[in-house]
């Protein structure tokens, strides 16, 4: 049962219903009328037609150990509904646990699953549960999915009690901006509440069924992104208050007492985060809420995302720690050893005598062993004495003819010099676009004040500059000497700690390098630095060009986004 509840499967929930598992055989109905009560999908709508057409359809005849293409082997039914089945599976090819939704070929809902299937395939968003394969054979069409064995379903997290601010914070931190990215693909959900957010162990946030489970449902939408919007803004007031925020019950939460509207979070449970409650209203306020506060409504994902990086950060709270169980001292620590014993009354306990242990090595071998062991001692003590005699006065020898006889030829190393750095421009090869936002120039990284600095602009998804083509080949400054000089240090302040960078020059007779290959010396390997990158050079190379070149950028504590940059640069020859 665990490992149902936490598997990457959207079972026909949206009531409050309980997955189907011993009964899997028996059907089950949520239309359009449950749907309607939870309040998450308004625009939904089904025609007489289609709700006829899947009520004649019929789930296909499958049972355990059934297998799809000769490598999914179906294990268990978790829910037959309108036609289709959700089963666990497992595929024999990679020997892991997968997720299958299984429809019939001629199923009114059949082309529109496969399409939005293979759609969601193509988007690759690590954040929500992959497709792994859409597939029509033998007049079956097929759905392949993602299983986490290791994620819980939120539905489950929320029946052990509200989460905590930074919990709720990165909650709906990570769903908006996942959801932002799958609308600016065209990709919507519909369906989103607590049975389709799933939390790895990490506590990363994945999000199942885009696309498919509306699909396999009959559901759309006039204003796809408001609906996403409004269940986001759902999610996040059941996270804040353990309620489902309408008047129904629903996903095991208890609803909102009926006549009153939909109030704050902060004016249902008392604690709760002010910024956090004002957000989940500004999201639902388009389905019958009331801001608090004169802000706008967020209609998008996108907008809820940027409201959610306004607020100011929310820290983890506090790791507690238990204290160890109280020291149990022995009877020795306790001062009863050889101690006479309590006198109780009518008797008298007596304790054992204690034998005295005989003298060691008496015997005439051990007395012969002990002077043995003693006479190697102190031949080592004297031999030892004389050795460091002997070293200590040919030390004071050496460091005379030292200090009388210089060696002919050797002269002191010079100390570097710091170099002029006559301008440094961003690093772009692919782009002309800037990487840094207004007033975070590549002039801040060499003015001397380290209190100014060159900084990127935000990045989603990924380190590398969110795994855009332009960026393929990462960013950085170039420094300009204004002349050919001998290089022999670089210091580097990071903006923060977590890039990954290295140092490179370009050759001596380059002029205005842009290219990655137009720097050929290496001087610094590529890894993750920390607050600085020092480079010094056993032979100084001669070079007009540096380049400080970034592949990787460091998390700015948002969850999901990455931005870096670099502080003070100095040069010295």
């Amino acid at each position: 049962m665990a490992e149902r509840s936490t598997a990457a499967v959207d079972v026909a929930d949206t009531s409050g219903e309980q997955p189907l598992t011993a009964q899997a055989g028996q059907a089950t109905n949520d239309g359009a009328e449950a749907e309607s009560v939870t309040g998450t999908d308004k625009d939904t709508a089904r025609t007489d037609d289609q709700r006829a057409a899947v009520t004649d359809a019929k789930p296909p005849e499958l049972h355990s150990g059934h297998k799809l293409a000769r490598r999914y082997r179906l294990e268990e039914c978790l829910t037959r509904l309108d036609g289709f089945s959700s089963w666990r599976a497992v595929d024999e090819k990679l020997r892991r646990a997968v997720g299958v939704h299984i429809l019939p070929a001629d199923h009114p809902r059949a082309r529109p699953v496969l399409s939005a299937a293979r759609s969601a395939a193509l988007l690759g968003d690590p954040r929500f549960v992959q497709v792994l394969d859409a597939v029509e054979e033998n007049d079956l069409v097929y759905v392949v999915h993602e299983w986490l064995p290791d994620a819980t379903e939120l539905t489950a997290v929320l029946a052990n009690g509200p989460l905590e601010p930074h919990d709720a914070y990165q909650l709906v931190s990570q769903v908006s901006q996942a959801m932002a990215a799958a609308h600016r693909e065209g990709l919507s959900h519909l369906r989103l509440n607590p049975g389709s957010v799933l939390r790895t162990e990490s506590g990363q946030y994945r999000i199942r069924g885009l696309a498919v489970m509306a699909a396999l449902r009959g559901i759309s939408s006039e204003h796809p992104q408001r609906t996403d919007t409004e269940a986001i803004g759902a999610l996040l007031y059941a996270a804040l208050t353990q309620r489902w925020p309408y008047e129904s019950d629903a996903y095991g939460l208890s609803g909102l007492p009926k006549d009153v509207g939909m109030i704050p979070p902060d004016q249902v449970r008392a604690g709760v985060h002010r910024g956090l409650s004002e957000l989940a209203m500004r999201a639902l306020v388009n389905d019958g809420a009331t801001a608090s506060r004169q802000e706008p409504a967020c209609t998008t994902p996108e907008e809820l995302a940027k409201a959610v990086t306004a607020i100011p950060r929310i820290r983890p709270p506090e790791t507690s720690f238990t204290s160890p169980p109280p020291y149990q001292r022995t009877g020795y620590q306790q001062g009863t050893y050889g101690q006479p014993p309590s006198r109780a009354v009518g008797a008298t306990a007596r304790t054992a005598a204690v034998p005295t242990p005989p003298p060691p090595l008496q015997s005439r071998t051990g007395r012969a062993l002990k002077w043995c062991v003693s006479g190697l001692l102190i031949a080592a003590l004297g031999l030892g004495s004389w050795q460091l005699a002997d070293t200590l006065l040919q030390g004071e020898g050496q460091d005379n003819q030292e200090n009388t006889q210089p060696e002919s030829g050797q002269q002191k190393k010079p100390a570097p010099k710091p170099l002029a750095i006559d301008s440094a421009t961003e690093f772009s090869p692919r782009t002309s676009a800037p990487i840094s936002g207004s007033g975070n120039q590549p002039a801040n990284a060499v003015d001397g004040n380290p209190a100014t600095a060159w900084v990127t602009k935000q990045f989603f998804g990924w380190a590398n500059f969110g795994n855009l083509d332009n960026r393929a080949d990462g960013s950085g400054l170039i420094l300009d000497l204004g002349s050919v000089k001998d290089v022999s240090s670089v210091e580097v302040s990071m903006y923060r700690p977590g890039h990954t960078a290295e140092v490179l020059a370009a050759a001596a007779d380059a002029s205005s390098p842009t290219t990655l290959s137009a720097f050929p010396q290496r001087l610094s390997k590529l890894e993750k630095s920390g607050n600085t990158l020092s480079v010094k050079l056993d032979k100084p190379i001669k070079t007009r060009y540096v380049l400080v070149h970034i592949t990787e950028l460091p998390s700015d504590g948002s969850g999901d986004g990455y931005r870096g940059g670099i502080s003070e640069i100095k040069v010295s020859g």
